[in-house]
């Protein structure tokens, strides 16, 4: 009788797949949020979007944003990173990405670079009423950015998946915390923007230069320059 011994499968082989796969969610990495929908295996969190580079002086402006509320017992945590979203986050198959992405290019070519300002102070809170946010509306750029997510759209309707809200509010967020805060927050907006106002070359760091659309799924992050 013959045995045959089983051979350890080489790592090339074991890596092949490692990117078929999002990383399961673990709160305890994100401050204690949650996703708002489970993870399952082949599906990937998507959103489109602008991504913001700020300057430093964006981020001292946010900080004193952050320490007014601190002094009225409402601390928030700054965000690391500071986008204005094109798309609701939707969940997509690993099998549509290529064609999703396609998809979207063909539809960016045709859109010009601009710039949009963002300096209206508004609190925000997610659908699920789990975080609240305090953002930068965008004052001038809308109909733009209305424009563009007028072609992501048409994109999600390809697969089936959400479009983006009737009538959104384009911003950038800053800072969040956990529950439902607005009520306390929306009492303390006047100072906040009061803040903003007041801030030494705010119109500059507050204006956006949009030179190219991107989209996340998953660990991916594809990018569309704008003309």
């Amino acid at each position: 009788r013959v045995q045959f011994q089983r051979l350890p499968v080489p790592e090339s082989v074991m890596g092949m797949f490692k990117e078929l796969e999002e990383e399961l969610d673990d709160s305890v990495q994100h401050d204690g949020r949650i996703r708002s929908f489970p993870h399952q295996r082949g599906n990937w969190s998507t959103l489109v979007y602008l991504e913001y580079y700020p300057e430093v002086e964006f981020v001292e402006l946010i900080d004193l944003l952050l320490t007014h509320l601190q002094m009225h017992k409402l601390p928030m945590a700054r965000l690391a990173e500071f986008h204005i979203s094109l798309s609701q986050t939707v969940v997509l198959r690993y099998h549509w990405i290529n064609i999703f992405v396609e998809s979207l290019k063909e539809k960016m070519t045709s859109f010009d670079r601009f710039y949009c300002v963002s300096d209206k102070v508004k609190i925000y809170i997610n659908q699920e009423k789990t975080r609240t946010f305090v953002a930068l509306e965008v004052s001038a750029g809308s109909c733009y950015l209305q424009e563009i997510v007028n072609e992501v759209d048409k994109s999600m309707k390809e697969f089936d998946l959400k479009t983006y809200y009737k009538k959104p509010s384009f911003h950038i967020s800053v800072a969040w915390c956990l529950g439902d805060v607005t009520a306390e927050l929306e009492k303390h907006q006047q100072e906040l923007q009061a803040i903003v106002d007041r801030f030494e070359n705010g119109a500059r760091i507050l204006r956006m230069f949009a030179d190219q659309v991107r989209c996340k799924t998953g660990n991916k992050i594809f990018s569309f320059p704008l003309r």
